[in-house]
């Protein structure tokens, strides 16, 4: 029970800090191309995970384990934030909650074609249920819609999932930071000539929002939330725990009403309470 009270609470707090990286990353590309955006945060996390992995002395990771470590770059470190950043330049970023309320049913199925779980049954009427909770909740809220933006969201869902799941199953033998510490370092040989050929020709069009972006997705997103989350994928399934992605949109309009001031209606509260009582049940048939 303390396990897995552990796992939902790096779980919650690894949700919490990527609540705002879609929004940190629609400020972003407003100013740094895509390309230059998802290549320069993993450059920069990729610094801070070498410098963590010189002075804590970590082992290299085995030969073995290199694929499962080139899955979580492909996965996590490339593929989702390229592609949400390009999604982004399509649609705004209420309307990709839409696609971020998939993530927790996607993870899930990889959990069980990687990570060789086995949900009960009933978890997967709850994990479908909030999904779809979600997902009718930003269509209430936001009309705009783009196939291109679209279909850029839907691929990187299902990157993302694939990452989350292969990274959770590899946390429980290298440890939540050391993965996606080394996955950075396995991207970092493609990552810095794409920034060099992305590199802005003139920085005075970039205004500070932009730079707080790029801080946010490089720090926060791109390494101190992996650093929570997958230690609470790895503790208390990837399944069960990656369900409190259902959580993630409701947080990003909460801190878009504290930090914005933007009004918060009564139906996201309701919406909440749902998605809330689909991730307990989840967890309880997981």
């Amino acid at each position: 029970m303390q396990s897995s009270g552990s796992g939902w609470g790096n779980g919650l707090l690894g949700v919490i800090i990527f609540s705002g990286s879609l929004p940190a990353t629609r400020v972003a590309v407003g100013d740094f191309s895509a390309l230059f955006l998802t290549s320069a945060r993993a450059v920069i996390a990729a610094l801070i995970g070498v410098v963590v992995l010189g002075l804590l002395r970590q082992a290299r990771p085995q030969r073995k384990d290199l694929v499962s470590l080139a899955i979580v770059s492909i996965g996590v470190v490339v593929g989702f934030p390229l592609l949400t950043a390009l999604a982004l330049q399509h649609i705004t970023s209420a309307h990709s909650i839409v696609f971020i309320g998939l993530l927790p049913l996607s993870t899930a199925i990889f959990g069980v074609l990687r990570g060789g779980e086995r949900p009960q049954p009933m978890f997967w009427l709850f994990a479908i249920l909030g999904s779809a909770t979600v997902a009718g909740f930003a269509f209430s809220n936001d009309g705009s819609a783009s196939l291109t933006g679209d279909l850029l969201m839907v691929a990187a869902i299902v990157l993302c999932g694939l990452g989350y799941a292969e990274g959770g199953a590899l946390s429980r033998r290298l440890g939540g930071w050391q993965v996606i510490s080394w996955a950075l370092l396995l991207a970092l040989p493609l990552m810095v000539p794409i920034v060099i050929w992305t590199w802005p020709s003139t920085w005075s069009g970039v205004g500070a929002p932009a730079w707080i972006g790029l801080a946010y997705v490089s720090v926060f997103s791109m390494f101190v939330g992996f650093i929570f989350w997958y230690r609470g994928l790895a503790i208390g399934g990837i399944a069960r725990v990656g369900q409190l992605q259902q959580l993630q949109p409701f947080f990003g309009l909460a801190l878009a009403g504290w930090l914005l001031h933007e009004p918060v209606a009564w139906s996201m509260i309701a919406a909440t309470a749902l998605v809330v009582a689909c991730v307990f049940f989840a967890r309880r048939f997981a």
